[in-house]
């Protein structure tokens, strides 16, 4: 989409009028994986009797006047810090549904045996039963499971564990609970984010409102072509090695109970292992079209070694009446492949 040239915000729900007349700034967070979306305000409360209050959910809409505002979704207030001076409130709120009152056990630490099921399955089963719809990637439903412990986890952290065998994520968004490969959680959730071009103005200087400052760090620790599981075949009385890619091959310590679930887990290692080769970092005029999960792609106005698709794991945008609005995005090779 295109981006405008003078920054707006405006934020929805509880006590909003109050909020966005004396907003002084924001930062949204919002991340890849697990983590949950982030909301920070910080209002000027100088004057005021008493706190306002921010009960219940507020909503963000961030963009331009030029080309209109986009909204980033509702977050539910978790902590406000009041302070003397200057006499200001931050208000944190999260997008993902936790309250305090934990009806179904959601944040409880528990232990359970699973066996003779799916990956699919298995996770149907834990979501639905805290509540939530669950939408599972097709081609991670089928993974077979034998045999698999949950000690002393938390469900999410336990499906969370889970799914990083496969190199998959989970996420709640609002109701639904998702599990899905890198870059497919916002379409399984059925919102879709279409790719967004970035491209380097030729004046690129420090102080430019479209100054863009970029980065890649390539870890020399991570020098892997390929990863290497093994399964106990009972029959034979053996270990089975099962290996995806190519040499060097990175060795998963543990023990699969069948050839199908180290096959799987070889592939979803070997795939982390791409992705994490190299991460992008990159400082830009922020643009509402950006989204965690969603695709980047650098023009041929970018060095050769930077241009191309990258998958964005994490986007931190923020504004204030002092500084325009930017967005600083972490991002690493999408789907497991280079460049």
């Amino acid at each position: 989409m295109a981006i405008g040239y003078t920054p707006a915000v405006e934020i929805y729900g509880a006590n909003a009028a109050l909020i966005n007349g004396r907003l002084i700034d924001w930062e949204h967070v919002d991340a890849a994986g697990v983590e949950s979306d982030q909301l920070k305000l910080t209002v000027n409360i100088e004057g005021l009797e008493g706190l306002p209050s921010v009960d219940g959910k507020i909503g963000l809409r961030v963009g331009y006047e030029e080309t209109g505002l986009v909204d980033k979704g509702e977050f539910v207030v978790t902590r406000t810090m009041p302070q003397l001076f200057p006499a200001q409130l931050l208000i944190v709120a999260t997008a993902a549904p936790f309250k305090v009152a934990d009806a179904t056990g959601f944040k409880a630490r528990r232990s359970e045996t699973y066996a003779m099921t799916t990956l699919g399955q298995l996770f149907r089963r834990l979501a639905t039963k805290h509540g939530f719809s669950p939408r599972v990637a097709p081609e991670l439903d089928a993974i077979p499971i034998v045999h698999i412990d949950q000690s002393n986890e938390t469900d999410m952290g336990f499906l969370t564990r889970l799914a990083r065998r496969y190199d998959a994520v989970t996420k709640p968004v609002n109701d639904l609970y998702v599990l899905a490969r890198r870059g497919q959680v916002k379409s399984l959730s059925g919102k879709p984010l279409p790719p967004v071009t970035l491209s380097v103005t030729k004046d690129n200087r420090p102080g430019e409102r479209s100054f863009i400052a970029a980065s890649i760090d390539n870890d020399s620790r991570i020098r892997f072509k390929g990863a290497r599981t093994v399964w106990w075949d009972g029959s034979a009385g053996k270990e089975v090695r099962v290996e995806a890619g190519a040499e060097p091959f990175k060795q998963v310590r543990q023990r699969y109970q069948n050839e199908s679930e180290a096959r799987a887990a070889a592939k979803g290692e070997h795939s982390k292992v791409q992705r994490e080769a190299a991460k992008l970092r990159i400082d830009c005029p922020g643009n509402p079209a950006f989204g965690a999960e969603g695709l980047l792609v650098l023009d041929d106005s970018w060095p050769s070694y930077m241009r191309g698709t990258w998958s964005i794991d994490k986007v931190t945008s923020s504004g204030s009446r002092a500084q325009s609005y930017r967005s600083t995005l972490e991002a690493s090779y999408p789907d497991g492949r280079e460049g």
